[in-house]
């Protein structure tokens, strides 16, 4: 493909063009062109550049049968590794996978602070606390960036929930906005300069955050120093009536000269919807003057100039990048951020040679990331009963409690006409009433959870087309079958030609479909073993919807999911998992969540496990004391067994080689070193943002203020399930000789102290350095962490550690009084540890004098 002029050109005059752009030009810089890309200016050379989703992978630009991409550990798990060096290797390895997409920024990493475990998208944080976050943030953005590729990091700020995310008002006092929701922001901006933001949709304290330049402007750029691009978040496409058909593209811009002159730099997606002709309309009438719009501009082309640096073809093709390389690193990865919440009798890890059970619902299914923008097509997937018989000869599998929220995919067992796995989807422009229409495309798929969000159907410019999707089913066993729809638009699914389920006719909203579609509508049928049934979904587009939609958005083309499940008994499926497990030398129970219960679009309702799955953790540790639950979430789940089983695993959604890197870890070929990046309360009314984490008529009172996660349960001295930075390992460790000791110039604290490694084999800890003021002014919390450091360590040896450490930074907490931070004159306490509720070691140090400061 011939190189475009664009491409040809090595980097752009920014005040050259800027000179010479018409007032046309400029706006349209201002605004996205489609979902991915910037604005291009072909006549001044100025090309369009591409970004991509997304915190655990790099999607590309397709939502739907896009191109597979490796998928990283959700962003708990990489709370989790408490590993600086390594999270600079995972944005490395990001950046070349967004190459290989043809992207030039990705839209990540997410660092929202986890302030109550029912967050929908709290598998996408790192962290209830903004120090770790920052710090693992910081190191991922230098990878990226040492690569070429801009980081986004995001979302700007106190977008911690999702329940009415685009209009509740985060109302949170100037100190806890400071010292806990910024911070990790402050941080990354101090170590790794980040050159893109992205905005959240809430407001803070009344005003919206792409339209605040009490955020973008006075503590962003003027502040902290921030020179790059602002941007928006984004929204689906809406598609109001069938008549006129005016598509709008709602984003998280709400206003047009405000957010200019806030300083946001960038609306996104396109085609323009808060800037375009309202921006000329502002401009005529002097809302918005050509100054303050040529101060974004100049922004957007210095983004532009920045990623036109990797040399990436403009619209370029987008490839594969797997390898055996990747793979490695992945497992690698995954396997460090599993934790061992508990080990009694050290019944791990377990023989390879020994019988072996293996139960749950998320055994034989790839829980490997959480849902919504996160979500993407892997480059394959390892289940952990497959890691685990890849290593165990001797396992047996039975599912014991099924663990969806929505019933599986019916693409698990249908087949094309011509054989292939999947479903058979053939488009048209008129509904399935007319005789003789014309189909205008051909989708092969593969998976049944229809992303139409950016399909672009052949012969119209609009969202209305329809679709019949089929396939063929041959059940192995007979029985009641359940099958279901949930879509954005309409559909009726059929069997053998009778009409089973209809989510047309009546249409309720749900949750699927980031809040646009419907609830998943049900029917059934008896099927025999060994029969073929043929399979047809009617579907009609998002305009199709008949159900209301106050507040929301539509869904572009919308989507359909189709699911399928034979009908199961609870408890006979408990008895059978019973029976299997006193047959077992040692069982291992697979449950947890997945990304129908954690997604982006709503929040979880309580901490509850699915269904079933307390009382088959119950029925087999009572039947096999040999028996570890291993866990898969995002954020902390109840368990009302914790007493009854002895070994605990938390394996988050781990991302490709989830499966091999639980198996690492249960047979003892990788020793866990995760560490909990987050507060496991013992109930769900223990947070300390139970009673303020949803929208009370679209307001959201951050009530702990900075009595956030640990540093609420340390203060009133709550019991927890398990601690904020809790990790077992497979051999013991000891720390001992804690030193403080300042540098010559007195602004920096060095912490040393020896660490041995007493067992039998090789590990990695986390000396975890925490502070506490004595006798401050205000109330604060007794425990900060402010330092952390992971250290490998061969049996027997022993070693000496030191972590440096900003004296301002470990003292100092926001000053309301004087809108600055203070370093407060008095005696402070380190504290050094395994977790915020193991912190033996302990030395103080005086500040000698009270001072102010502001900036980074």
């Amino acid at each position: 493909m011939a190189a475009s002029k664009a491409q040809l050109q090595p980097t752009l005059d920014v005040d050259l063009i800027l000179a010479k752009l018409r007032i046309d030009e400029k706006i349209a810089l201002l605004s996205g062109t489609d979902f991915w890309h910037t604005a291009a200016i072909k006549r001044l050379g100025i090309p369009a550049i591409r970004v991509s989703d997304g915190p655990n992978g790099v999607r590309g630009t397709k939502f739907f049968n896009g191109v597979p991409a490796a998928c990283f550990p959700c962003g708990t798990a990489i709370g989790a590794t408490w590993n600086t060096d390594l999270m600079f290797r995972v944005g490395q390895l990001q950046a070349e996978e967004a190459i290989a997409k043809g992207a030039s920024a990705i839209l990540g990493p997410t660092i929202n602070i986890q302030r109550s475990p029912l967050g929908g998208r709290g598998f996408e944080s790192y962290s209830e606390d903004p120090y770790l976050s920052g710090e693992l943030a910081a190191q991922l953005i230098s990878g990226m960036q040492d690569k070429g590729v801009l980081a986004t990091i995001k979302h700007f700020v106190c977008n911690d929930q999702e329940d009415h995310r685009q209009s509740a008002d985060s109302i949170v006092s100037q100190r806890a906005l400071r010292e806990i929701y910024l911070k990790p922001f402050q941080i990354a901006q101090f170590r790794s300069e980040p050159q893109c933001y992205m905005t959240a949709y809430n407001k803070v304290n009344g005003t919206y955050c792409s339209e605040s330049s009490f955020l973008l402007q006075n503590i962003l750029r003027d502040e902290w120093g921030f020179s790059g691009m602002v941007m928006s978040d984004w929204q689906a496409f809406f598609s109001p009536g069938l008549v006129a058909y005016l598509i709008l593209c709602r984003t998280g811009t709400y206003s047009t000269a405000e957010a200019v002159k806030a300083g946001l730099d960038l609306e996104m997606p396109g085609p323009a919807f808060m800037r375009g002709r309202l921006a000329e309309k502002a401009l005529s009438c002097n809302k918005l003057s050509i100054y303050e719009l040529d101060i974004c501009v100049r922004r957007v082309l210095e983004f532009i100039k920045k990623a036109m640096r990797l040399g990436l073809e403009e619209n370029a093709p987008e490839k594969s990048a797997d390898t055996p390389e990747t793979a490695k690193f992945l497992r690698e990865l995954s396997a460090e951020s599993i934790v061992l919440l508990k080990n009694d009798s050290d019944i791990l890890p377990f023989k390879k040679d020994k019988k072996t059970i293996v139960i749950g619902p998320n055994a034989a299914m790839a829980a490997y990331c959480g849902g919504g923008s996160a979500a993407l097509d892997a480059y394959y997937t390892v289940t952990p009963l497959q890691g685990i018989s890849s290593q165990c000869s001797n396992t047996e599998y039975t599912l014991g409690a099924p663990g969806w929220k929505k019933l599986p995919f019916i693409s698990n067992e249908t087949k094309t006409k011509n054989g292939k796995e999947g479903l058979d989807m053939t488009v048209y422009l008129e509904p399935p009433e007319v005789l003789d229409r014309r189909s205008v495309d051909y989708i092969h798929v593969k998976k049944s959870d229809v992303i139409l969000l950016d399909y672009k159907c052949p012969g119209t410019k609009d969202f209305l087309f329809y679709a019949d999707i089929e396939g063929s089913l041959k059940p192995d066993v007979s029985g009641e079958y359940d099958f279901s729809l949930s879509v954005a638009g309409t559909a009726k699914l059929f069997l053998d030609g009778v009409c089973i389920v209809d989510n047309a006719t009546k249409q309720t909203r749900g949750e699927s479909y980031f809040g646009t579609g419907t609830i998943e509508e049900y029917g059934s049928a008896q099927l025999e073993a060994g029969k073929t049934y043929n399979i047809k979904i009617t579907f009609g587009s998002d305009p199709t919807a008949t159900y209301e939609r106050p507040g929301a958005s539509g869904l572009s083309g919308g989507g359909v999911r189709i699911g399928m499940a034979r009908r199961l008994d609870l408890q006979a499926e408990i008895s059978k998992a019973k029976e299997l497990a006193k047959q077992a030398d040692q069982v291992i129970i697979c449950a947890g969540l997945n990304s129908e219960w954690e997604s982006e679009g709503f929040d979880r309702e309580h901490m509850n496990l699915p269904p079933g799955s307390n009382e088959l953790i119950e029925a087999v540790s009572q039947a096999n004391p040999n028996t570890v639950v291993v866990l898969q979430s995002g954020t902390p789940v109840s368990m009302p067994w914790v007493n009854k089983i002895p070994a605990i695993l938390q394996a988050w959604y781990g991302g490709n080689e989830c499966g091999n890197a639980i198996a690492d870890v249960i047979f003892g070929d990788v020793n866990p070193s995760g560490k909990l990046p987050i507060t496991y309360p013992v109930k769900v009314q223990d947070n300390p943002a139970y009673l303020n984490s949803r929208s009370q008529r679209n307001r959201i009172i951050y009530g702990e203020d900075v009595f956030v996660g640990y540093r609420y349960y340390e203060a009133v001295e709550k019991e927890v399930l398990f601690p904020f930075g809790h990790g077992l390992s497979y051999t013991k460790f000891k720390f001992s000789n804690l030193l403080l000791e300042l540098d010559k110039i007195g602004e920096h604290i060095i912490v040393s102290l020896t660490i041995n490694n007493e067992g039998s084999v090789s590990g990695s800890e986390v000396v975890q350095i925490y502070i506490h003021q004595l006798n401050p002014s205000v109330p604060r919390p007794p425990k900060e962490l402010k330092g952390f450091l992971k250290v490998g360590q061969m049996p027997g040896e022993g070693e000496t550690f030191s972590k440096t450490l900003r004296k301002k930074d470990m003292t100092s907490f926001w000053d309301e009084e004087r809108n600055q931070w203070i370093q407060e004159k008095g005696e402070y306490e380190v504290l050094v540890g395994t977790s915020s509720a193991s912190t033996p070691l302990r030395a103080t140090f005086k500040v000698d004098e009270t001072t102010w400061w502001s900036g980074l």
